[in-house]
């Protein structure tokens, strides 16, 4: 029998026994990689005991003499084993619980370096420690790219130094350059505060994607007209000409045509802001998070909630994090408000896209009488959206928001909404807001003085 001929049920037990296998491959495969990386960390012991170690000179030339043996005999540059013998050795010494559970197969290299590059800049062992415990229990339960923005906002808990503190000196960095690239192309950067820079990366996107379904419109209206030249143009390259277009005219003139009006579109940004933010001026106070990204600084934040034209409010529980309620000041979509402040993002195993671009799926189908409540509502994005409708993927909600799901093979994964979990603010009320970055929004404070 061939695997074309054979039965759904059949193909079932095939499939179960690829995954179960895989299961047991990967298990192996990131042991290998932590034995490695234990490896790596024993090599950069023994360059630290060598004998004619004298100062940080010689100590550099100890660790490049092992790297280069190593490197030589793997073939891999030794600047890059170099490297990894710093790494391995701070997993084993800062992370022992991480190390351990790397050793174990419980987690990836990709969880350890989330955890690691989170935590390397908390200084005190014991506040590390605390870190480390708590990051760890959520790295068992989810993909990296769900750790990264967990782990950064936890962080912040254990660091030292305020994140107002260091804001206010990494803003001073802020500034434009350019890169001269081949065949007449240059590259232009900015940086500054990660509110604006992500609120102008989404304004061009909004621009560009307007433009693009502008294009393909026309493209349909004069399909066959051999005098029509379509603009065949991608959304990178539309978002490249509309930033050029704006910094070079103010407005988007050469792409604005018909009734796109690109120049009425303004960029949000959603910004969660724990209540003790707002009215603790302190340095002290916790940051806010940017969703998708992580902490944004305090000042900015209360910049955002000024200038919003509503905010929600969401009351959690100040021990579980759970989200309670959500009222706003200005009427809306209450539901809507809640699921955004409940899910965060995209509600099926190791998906992050975020809330706002999520459809309002009913857990039991609607059509077969499942209600139009909390209780039955979750955000997933088109893609998995799609999957549970389509696919033999099954999905149950449970108390509290948390969704289960079972795979076509019978395997269970639990999928926690952040804002049941915890939101590592640990108030009991925060502020939820979509604001617009314009020009009217003045980021700056009443001497000029702007805060990115």
């Amino acid at each position: 029998m061939t695997e074309s001929t054979m039965t759904a049920p059949e193909q079932q037990v095939l499939l179960g026994d690829v995954v179960s296998t895989l299961i047991t491959v990967e298990r192996t495969i990131q042991q290998m990689n932590a034995l490695r990386s234990s490896l790596l960390a024993t090599a950069d012991t023994i360059a630290d005991h060598d004998e004619d170690i004298t100062d940080l000179r010689s100590r550099e030339l100890a660790h490049r003499a092992v790297a280069a043996e190593i490197g030589a005999a793997i073939r891999v540059s030794d600047r890059t084993i170099e490297a990894q013998m710093g790494d391995a050795a701070l997993l084993r010494d800062n992370f022992p619980l991480t190390a351990a559970a790397f050793s174990r197969g419980e987690i990836s290299a990709a969880h350890v370096r989330v955890i690691t590059e989170a935590g390397a800049p908390i200084e005190d062992a014991s506040q590390r420690a605390a870190y480390e415990k708590a990051v760890l229990a959520r790295a068992l339960e989810e993909s990296p790219n769900r750790l990264r923005p967990y782990a950064k906002q936890l962080s912040e808990r254990f660091r030292e130094t305020s994140f107002a503190d260091r804001h206010a000196e990494a803003r001073k960095k802020r500034g434009v350059w350019t890169r001269t690239l081949e065949d007449g192309q240059s590259d232009l950067g900015i940086s500054g505060s990660t509110a604006v820079i992500r609120g102008i990366f989404e304004r061009l996107t909004q621009m560009a994607f307007a433009k693009k379904k502008e294009n393909d419109r026309a493209a349909k209206e004069h399909a066959g007209d051999p005098d029509f030249t379509p603009d065949t143009r991608t959304l990178r390259e539309i978002r490249a000409d509309i930033a050029a277009d704006l910094l070079l005219t103010g407005t988007p003139t050469g792409h604005d045509a018909g009734d796109s009006l690109l120049g009425a579109i303004q960029a949000f940004v959603e910004v969660t802001i724990p209540l003790l933010t707002l009215t603790d001026l302190n340095d002290t106070a916790p940051p806010a998070h940017l969703e998708g990204v992580g902490p944004i600084d305090p000042d900015t934040a209360r910049i955002l909630a000024g200038n919003a034209p509503g905010w929600d409010r969401v009351m959690t529980d100040p021990i579980s994090g759970a989200v309670l309620a959500v009222d706003r000041y200005r009427p809306s979509e209450e539901m809507r408000r809640h699921l955004r402040a409940r899910d965060r993002r995209c509600r099926f195993p190791g998906c992050r896209i975020t809330a706002r671009k999520t459809d309002d799926d009913h857990t039991v189908d609607h059509a077969l009488g499942g209600a139009t409540d909390i209780d039955n509502l979750s955000g997933k994005c088109r893609r998995h959206h799609v999957t549970k409708h389509h696919t033999p993927w099954k999905v149950k909600q449970l108390p509290g928001g948390v969704l289960e799901w079972t795979s076509p093979i019978g395997h269970v994964y639990v999928d926690r909404a952040p804002g049941v979990t915890g939101h590592v603010t640990f108030e009991d009320v925060a502020l939820r807001v979509q604001g617009p970055v314009t020009p009217e929004n003045p980021w700056h404070d009443g001497e000029g003085n702007a805060p990115f």
